[in-house]
């Protein structure tokens, strides 16, 4: 299992980062042993890229692992609208989807140089998904572009050598189920599908398509968004604030719980999130050094079996769900 650290607060996603402590950030990131990491064009309209860019052009590119995204080429612009969408990120850039096959190509080559390296390990085809509402089209509609145009072009980039593997990187299932009957990826970013709050459907529809590919998957923001945590959010967006009320009394069960048993309920969430068999990598996002050092002290911290048994007898976690050991 790695254990990797998410590019979104970087791009000043929910709150002004400043460079200083964005490297200080990364350097405490490294420090800690963490050496997979991934960003998007999109986290920051460039920021993020940008940032790590600077901090990992002094590494040796053979210690670490980066991965990508593509779908959303940047376009500098004396108009953009770029508050509209990161108003903490002082881009100067539009953004436009694009998932034919020049234009994946060209965003991996504009990644590539915002970042100042030669090659991607992993690169996951952004948002496809019907959660994201500034799709020109459809989502299945520009799903379909990306099957003829995107997916292609990422194998014969992955046979060229310019990257190691794809998958597509979304907040739903049923992207990825497609992507798995229809295509050939390596690996899928699942964000928001597998956390103590919401499992079931990953656990009893994704993760059996998963194995049946011999894929594997990357989870993502295993708190949402820093909900679990205590976050006033859930997820991502703008309604991100409309919080149901179910989700609200699961979160305040889990804590009694947890609670209980002298737990501290986002290193379980951390934890509970990095089991399923079929995970390759965990994301967690960091706004600043001492929540990196706190993400890393949770994966090495012992929690008592009794704890996930109480869970699962109350029914706040599915019986076929992986636990720690």
């Amino acid at each position: 299992m790695q254990y990797l650290q998410s590019g979104v607060p970087l791009g000043n996603e929910f709150a002004v980062v400043t460079d200083k402590d964005a490297y200080a950030i990364l350097e405490a990131a490294w420090s800690a042993g963490i050496r997979y990491y991934d960003v998007s064009p999109w986290y920051g309209l460039g920021l993020a890229e940008r940032r790590y860019g600077s901090f990992l052009h002094n590494k040796k590119r053979s210690e670490y692992v980066i991965s990508s995204k593509v779908g959303k080429l940047l376009k500098a612009s004396k108009t953009a609208k770029n508050r509209e969408l990161f108003p903490f990120s002082p881009s100067p850039n539009d953004v436009i989807f694009d998932y034919t096959a020049s234009g994946v190509r060209r965003s991996i080559e504009d990644s590539l140089q915002r970042l100042g390296i030669d090659s991607l390990d992993i690169v996951f085809v952004h948002d496809i998904s019907s959660d994201n509402k500034l799709l020109p089209t459809s989502w299945q509609e520009q799903f379909d572009i990306a099957k003829k145009g995107a997916f292609p072009e990422m194998t014969r980039m992955r046979e060229e050598g310019l990257i190691k593997g794809w998958g597509i990187g979304v907040n739903t299932p049923e992207p990825i189920l497609r992507v798995l009957s229809e295509a050939d990826p390596d690996v899928c970013l699942m964000a928001s599908q597998y956390s103590l709050i919401d499992h079931k459907n990953a656990l009893d529809q994704l993760f059996p398509a998963v194995r049946k590919k011999n894929a594997s998957l990357v989870v993502g923001s295993s708190l949402n968004a820093g909900f679990i945590s205590g976050s006033p959010r859930y997820n991502y967006g703008k309604d991100s604030y409309k919080i149901p009320t179910e989700f609200l009394d699961k979160r305040k069960k889990l804590r009694e719980v947890a609670a209980n048993h002298g737990v501290d309920l986002r290193t379980a969430a951390l934890q509970f999130s990095a089991s399923p068999d079929v995970a390759a990598a965990l994301i967690v996002g960091a706004s600043s050094e001492q929540q990196i050092l706190a993400d890393y002290t949770s994966m090495q911290t012992k929690i008592p079996s009794e704890f996930w048994t109480e869970l699962k007898a109350e029914k706040l976690i599915e019986q076929n769900a992986r636990t720690p050991t």
